[in-house]
């Protein structure tokens, strides 16, 4: 008995020594995890909403072709008349996004698709007010807008250095996610120097890219690292939902302020252009050309009369270094030559031959320098099966994304809303037919079917999606 009682009485020791040691383990865990509420605290006042407004024109609540037929049952032998100008317009309201201010006298940043064709932006702040916006400059290429509110002493943030982040640092994110204002959301940096799928040689940015859950009404909005210093501005996600999957893009906090100082100043921006085309160094080509390892631009082909040209860069080169910057893939030299503003001469080092050669280049003005905007003029009005309107892409736009197709102007009850199209999506093609043009658009909807389901290609936010249309259920 008494033998019994002692080894119980180990046992609970042991037992209790075992409870200890895992309580002390659970608290050293807790201890290194990161203390969010304080940072989430901290920056908060620094958070806006953005809410849009748009005017639209007044649309007739039935089709041309049934308000024809109406009106020549009532009125027999006259032809029907459909003038409807002079109808007041509709106001409706736009995208709900996200942004904060990095000034005491009240400049916001948020991104450029939030506030695009808006007739009015408010600005929410944390404490309640609400403030009309002033747009101070729009940059179409790296999605970023710059705003500025009249009030002054308010809270601003404090920007890092979005070089310095690594893979598996910790980042938080505030925003409006689905209109839920001022949420928090937390996560790793997962990858560096992405380049969203589908964008052109023309995309100057590198993006970091996270986990963090980013929905719509994110945009625009910060991305804190643990000193709570924005190294990041939330811009893209890469779904095949329209909601979080867990890959997010967020623009560089580096490159936004470069951007944002040249909004502030001049009201535009203003890029470099070395003039090649380009592709990625792999293994068979590195071995071709004699080099250690794939690294580097391949160049296709260098553009007559362009920077490349008169520097004496040739078809075939690899263009290892621009400036100071090492050049690791081909997506890294626009993303660096869209740092300099056009007149900067800078220094190139290719391989060429099994040699190094260096080459100095004077930079020319790239094509996005034109100030990019979405026309704002409506399609032919021809009614379609489908519930909406779309608007011609601007030359430029096409040229930067690299796409072709018409862009969702307004939307209304069919269709597309059931489908989950949005105002903003870009039609790429529709019925498996390729669209170009709002007129080419117009025509393909006139020869859809009466009924079943048809297939619609859009690009939202940088990745493309098919959806399915249900032609009158």
């Amino acid at each position: 008995m008494r033998l019994m009682l002692q080894n119980r009485t180990t046992f609970l020791q042991v037992l209790g020594a075992s409870a200890l040691i895992l309580l002390s383990a659970a608290k050293s865990s807790a201890a290194e995890l990161p203390n969010f509420a304080d940072l989430v605290e901290q920056n908060a006042p620094t958070i806006v909403e953005i809410s849009t407004i748009r005017s639209v024109e007044a649309r007739s609540p039935v089709g041309d072709q049934e308000l024809e037929d109406l009106l020549r049952r009532l009125n027999p032998g006259q032809e029907p008349d459909l003038d409807i100008e002079g109808l007041p317009e509709v106001r409706q309201r736009g995208a709900v996004g996200s942004g904060f201010i990095i000034s005491e006298d009240g400049y916001v940043i948020t991104n450029n698709h939030v506030i695009a064709g808006a007739d009015e932006i408010k600005v929410h702040l944390n404490d309640r007010r609400v403030y009309d916006a002033e747009i101070i400059g729009l940059d179409e290429p790296s999605d970023l807008a710059l705003l500025k509110v009249g009030a002054g002493d308010l809270p601003y943030v404090s920007f890092g250095d979005s070089d310095a982040i690594r893979v598996g640092e910790w980042v938080l994110a505030i925003g409006s996610p689905f209109g839920l204002e001022f949420s928090a959301a937390a996560g790793i940096v997962s990858a560096q120097g992405r380049s969203v799928p589908g964008r052109s040689s023309y995309n100057y940015m590198s993006f970091i890219q996270t986990d963090v859950a980013i929905n719509q009404g994110n945009s625009g909005g910060p991305l804190f690292n643990l000193d709570g210093e924005v190294i990041g501005i939330n811009s893209q996600i890469l779904s095949s939902t329209g909601g979080s999957n867990g890959i997010s893009f967020s623009i560089p906090s580096n490159v936004a302020l470069n951007i944002v100082n040249q909004l502030r100043e001049t009201g535009r921006v203003e890029r470099g252009l070395l003039g090649v085309r380009m592709r990625e160094v792999d293994y068979a080509l590195a071995e071709i050309f004699g080099m250690e390892r794939p690294r580097g631009a391949f160049v296709d082909e260098v553009q007559a009369d362009s920077p490349a040209a008169s520097s004496g860069i040739l078809n075939e080169d690899i263009i290892l270094r621009f400036n100071d910057h090492e050049i690791e893939h081909y997506t890294d030299l626009p993303f660096y030559v869209g740092q300099y503003r056009p007149g900067t001469v800078a220094e190139v080092e290719i391989f060429r031959n099994g040699e190094f050669l260096n080459r100095s280049v004077e930079l020319a003005s790239s094509p996005t320098n034109i100030v990019a905007s979405v026309s704002q003029e409506p399609a032919p009005d021809r009614r379609n099966p489908l519930g909406f309107r779309v608007t011609e892409l601007s030359e430029e736009t096409q040229q930067v994304a690299g796409i072709s197709g018409v862009r969702i102007a307004e939307i209304g009850d069919g269709p597309g809303r059931e489908a989950g199209l949005a105002e903003g999506d870009v039609i790429v093609a529709l019925n498996r037919r390729e669209v170009t043009s709002a007129e080419e658009f117009a025509e393909i909807a006139d020869q859809l079917p009466g009924s079943g389901y048809v297939p619609i290609r859009i690009i939202r936010e940088g990745q493309g999606t098919t959806m399915a249309l249900e032609l009158n259920p």
